[in-house]
């Protein structure tokens, strides 16, 4: 998962202990654990992984088209939407991580959405 998320942001993840690590953005830290981690966390039934179906990680990012050229060889079997404008105003690029997780890098391109992210800077 680790060299997934690095290769996906161009981001280097932070390893704490060879069981724990982060990927930290200006907004958001994404953390990634061994199933060791758990125990400190309640226990082996706090995750799972291939679970999720309801949540979406999500990362904007400067040009979608560029970063889906970037890594089309190497997330060809996580593909689940090549770079599509979505009805409110953003280009996604959905796909799923190792561990099943949804994830979409995205670029707001409609003036709507675009206006939206401007205002949170």
């Amino acid at each position: 998962m680790v060299k997934f998320y690095e290769q996906v942001t161009g981001m280097p993840v932070l390893r704490y202990t060879p069981d724990f690590a982060e990927l930290q953005t200006p907004t958001a830290t994404l953390a990634i654990g061994s199933t060791g981690t758990l125990q400190f966390l309640g226990g082996n039934s706090v995750a799972e992984p291939l679970q999720n179906r309801s949540a979406i990680i999500e990362f904007r990012v400067e040009n979608v088209d560029w970063d889906y050229e970037r890594l089309a060889d190497f997330l060809q079997p996580y593909i689940v939407q090549h770079p599509t404008i979505m009805p409110w105003g953003n280009k996604s690029l959905l796909f799923r991580d190792p561990d099943g997780n949804l994830v979409n890098l995205f670029t707001p391109v409609m003036p709507e959405a675009i206006k939206k992210f401007e205002s949170k800077e």
